[in-house]
């Protein structure tokens, strides 16, 4: 079912009646809107009622009769041979009777457990509808609930008693070639902090969206939990809880943890690629920094919000009028100064150098505010080596709301999790003091939105440039006035990045490809979106940004000589070649995989 690629062959009136033929679709009948193009068999190690119970290789009802021979599934199913289509149609009528975001997340998720494919058909074909239930803001949710909602194991989890056993354990997962694992802690997940093994939902949210918009196999990815324990009071005292029900590990014992994990994942598949996702903040800088010169991984809290967020501030300037090389000439306060929040400086600072200002002009841009004020020198010695970067020589312990007035803050950019911490007078005062402020809102999940878009527009009468974490609903000023607020998720940025990383063999993931990777995203931006105020591309466009994003990460691999996979010069379109490599879920013929011997 689906959209197979057939090549056509030979030429004149075979070439014609190929061309005919592939005009043809059947809308009667097992095959209707199925093609009947040439698409490469799968092999399958499992035949019968276990090729039904695997959501890798199930198609549900719509094996075709000849499938059900061959693999021996007659008399298993009902009668009548659905297709994608019908299946798809189904799904989406059960979603859209729902009111309830966690009822329609819970039917994804059913789908998700028993065919893989048809589950990110629906995703990759309506991404602007799915993505919300499927992550931010519906996950929070789900991660609250996961103990009383598990039905089936998913990915992995690595616990203290696992100590001197990860390297073999690692074996039990059953598939061999991973590309891309996303591993969290549990202890900070999103705006909700510390869920322990309940966090386990956002690993898998994640990888959905790498294989739907990032075109990465569904076998060949890998949710991880490395459950160290949790502070959480209600967890500890929940009979229902799943994780380990003691105080979390800390200090070296936590660290030799995680160094075991990384050294068995990278020994099993040498090649993989390591998000790391929702660590608390005093321990997500301290691992990256050990790990990224000499591991191919990224942390999205840091990193990925950095480079979406400079995408998102790019097209700002665009929207402005501005040209992009005036990043380094705006005041930028930045309300909290966690691991997000130093990643968005950092990454922001990185791309003013790389236009050309110094590294102190850069730094000068930045005003970082957390639950104490400015960010001050006298505060050095409970400062992180990252944060003290940012610390000022003068007013220090400055509200948030001084700091807006007096600096005369041109874009301000929340990363708290305090709902409602952008005031109206705040807000105000900005909007004298800038022609067009731009406004970033960017906690998750929505009640933790620091303001709405309804108020960010109305307290700016129309004026700011407005992306948010979670995603708005249009706003409407007067009789005819609509802005559109956008959503500034990492989803635009971590999928190509991924797929990029991957496909080129990268050995790290530098500065320069996340540098890039929001160069391409932002220019995927059309300036008839930026002038509805919107400063990210369209979700239904996910899968093309995250195909240029990816070309632009090997391009930066080739120039740095990290591309171990990929020989430029074999390759004459680049785009063309990981358009090709991209995961399309389909169905394809499955053969049962057997030994012949004569």
């Amino acid at each position: 079912s689906g959209n197979g690629s057939g090549n056509g062959s030979g030429n004149g009136k075979i070439s014609d009646i190929s061309e005919k033929l592939r005009e043809k679709i059947d809308t009667e009948g097992e095959w209707a809107y199925c093609s009947r193009q040439f698409m490469s068999p799968l092999q399958v190690p499992v035949r019968g009622a276990d090729i039904l119970t695997s959501p890798l290789y199930s198609k549900g009802t719509a094996f075709k009769s000849g499938e059900r021979d061959r693999l021996r599934l007659r008399g298993l199913l009902p009668a009548r041979r659905a297709n994608m289509k019908v299946q798809k149609d189904r799904i989406l009528n059960a979603i859209r009777e729902e009111e309830s975001d966690i009822r329609k997340n819970m039917i994804l998720e059913d789908v998700h457990d028993r065919n893989e494919t048809l589950y990110h058909r629906i995703l990759v074909d309506h991404m602007e509808e799915m993505a919300p239930l499927i992550y931010t803001p519906t996950v929070g949710q789900a991660c609250k609930e996961f103990g009383m909602r598990f039905r089936r194991p998913r990915g992995m989890y690595f616990t203290e008693e696992d100590r001197g056993h990860m390297a073999a354990m690692v074996y039990n997962w059953p598939h061999k070639d991973v590309h891309v694992i996303c591993v969290t802690d549990g202890s900070r997940i999103l705006g909700l902090g510390d869920l322990g093994a309940n966090g386990m939902g956002i690993p898998i949210g994640k990888l959905a969206l790498y294989c739907a918009a990032g075109g990465i196999a569904p076998h060949r990815v890998l949710p991880v939990v490395i459950d160290a324990g949790t502070d959480n009071e209600e967890l500890l005292n929940d009979e229902f809880y799943l994780g380990v029900q003691k105080k979390r590990t800390n200090g070296a014992e936590y660290f030799q943890l995680v160094d075991e994990f990384m050294q068995a994942v990278t020994h099993r598949w040498p090649n993989v690629l390591v998000q790391f996702e929702d660590f608390s903040s005093d321990k997500a800088q301290l691992l990256l920094n050990h790990y990224r010169d000499d591991h191919l991984c990224f942390n999205d809290d840091i990193q990925g919000t950095g480079a979406t967020t400079l995408a998102g501030v790019l097209g700002a300037l665009r929207a402005k009028g501005s040209d992009v090389t005036d990043l380094g000439n705006q005041k930028i306060v930045i309300a909290g100064a966690g691991s997000a929040g130093i990643g968005v400086a950092q990454v922001l600072m990185q791309a003013m150098i790389e236009q050309g200002r110094t590294p102190e002009e850069a730094k000068d841009c930045f005003y970082i505010v957390d639950a104490g004020g400015l960010l001050g020198k006298e505060q050095s010695a409970s400062l992180s080596i990252e944060q003290q970067m940012y610390a000022r020589e003068v007013d220090g312990g400055m509200p948030l709301d001084e700091v807006v007035k007096k600096y005369k803050a041109t874009m301000l950019l929340g990363m708290t999790g305090v709902g409602g911490l952008f005031k109206e007078n705040m807000i105000r005062n900005m909007a004298k003091n800038c022609e067009r402020p731009v406004i970033f809102p960017l906690s998750n999940p929505t009640i933790k939105a620091e303001c709405t878009a309804e108020q960010a527009f109305e307290w700016t009468d129309g004026k700011c440039i407005f992306a948010s974490g979670s995603p708005f609903y249009p706003v409407t000023m007067g009789e005819d006035k609509v802005f559109y607020p956008t959503q500034c998720n990492n989803m635009y940025i971590f999928p190509g990045l991924g797929l990029g990383a991957s496909l080129a063999g990268a050995k790290t993931v530098s500065d320069k490809m996340l540098y890039v990777a929001a160069e391409a995203l932002a220019n995927f931006v059309t300036d008839d979106e930026l002038e509805e105020g919107k400063v990210f591309p369209a979700l239904n466009k996910i899968r093309d940004v995250s195909r240029s994003v990816a070309v632009a990460v090997i391009d930066q691999a080739i120039a740095e000589g990290q591309a171990t996979k990929i020989d430029s010069a074999k390759i004459d379109d680049l785009e063309a070649f990981v358009n090709k490599k991209m995961y399309d879920p389909v169905y394809v013929p499955l053969v049962e995989k057997r030994e012949v011997t004569i």
